[in-house]
């Protein structure tokens, strides 16, 4: 007599448990994002109506006006496009003087090399004005005041410490195997650094380039201390003299305010991707 040979049935499948929304902390992430963008949007809603007195904005406006952006534009242009150029020249200076410096710091193994990087966060907590005063001075005999290379310098020197650690940081992830394999090729130090190693830190050198433009672009201490005359007037102080000039137009004022934020707030959503890797790329070797 044939017997029956009976299949187990397949286990239940185990119940997926899905993760509680925590609708608490989204509403608390929200009004605090509202918090910190409502400068922004009473900026914005200033500059739409520049016919009216600060006391008389209202919370929206009533009708779009911007006729205050064509103010500042005729007004502040010149000083945004000189604000763009000290800019870009601040970050080629920075990088051209940071990457090689973190190479170094972080393929060399120099002497006191730690030393050298706990020195150069040191100098980050020097206030501006310190060393804007001891730049003005040295800045007189080298004939480097009212002009745009020694502001780009200046404003270079901003970035040029947080560009070192950084980079340093992410270079020091750089297996040595891919360095020694570059010089068995026959590549000395220099073309291995510029073909191997820079191509390697891409989002590392887009974000301290990144940092090293916003320190420029928003300085005023050092555009407001190595500049005597207008031949050199960045956005931050075109807008300090402006809100002087007009401080009864303050619908031109806030427009002049928004579009000195517009570069910086292209360059940040255009370069996220890289920021959030150049930051935690040394994080993990």
């Amino acid at each position: 007599m044939a017997t029956t040979t009976q299949i187990p049935a397949a286990p239940a499948p185990a119940a997926v448990h899905r993760p509680k929304r925590r609708w608490g902390a989204t509403v608390f992430g929200l009004v605090i994002l509202a918090v910190m963008l409502f400068p922004l949007y009473w900026m914005i809603n200033t500059a739409l109506q520049p016919d009216a007195s600060l006391v008389d904005v209202g919370p929206v406006p009533k009708g779009v006006d911007f006729s205050g952006f064509t103010s500042a534009i005729t007004d502040q242009g010149g000083n945004l496009l000189t604000s763009l150029a000290v800019a870009l020249g601040a970050v080629a200076i920075c990088l051209a003087i940071s990457a090689p410096a973190a190479y170094g710091l972080a393929q060399f193994n120099l002497r006191g090399g730690k030393t050298i990087v706990f020195g150069t966060l040191i100098t980050q907590m020097v206030p501006g004005i310190v060393i804007a005063n001891a730049l003005y001075s040295a800045y007189v005999d080298l004939g480097l005041v009212n002009s745009y290379f020694g502001l780009m310098l200046a404003d270079a020197s901003l970035g040029i410490p947080f560009a070192i650690v950084l980079m340093r940081s992410f270079m020091v992830s750089i297996p040595r195997e891919v360095i020694e394999a570059a010089e068995v090729d026959g590549a000395g130090r220099i073309r291995t650094f510029i073909q191997v190693v820079l191509p390697m830190s891409r989002n590392s050198l887009i974000t301290a380039g990144l940092f090293s433009f916003l320190y420029a672009w928003s300085d005023f201490m050092f555009a407001l201390t190595l500049n005597t005359t207008d031949d050199v007037k960045p956005i931050t102080l075109g807008i300090y003299q402006y809100i002087g000039a007009h401080v009864g137009d303050w619908g031109s004022v806030m427009a002049a305010s928004v579009l000195s934020a517009v570069p910086a707030a292209v360059l940040l959503v255009l370069s996220q991707k890289y920021i959030a890797a150049g930051i935690t790329g040394g994080s993990v070797k």
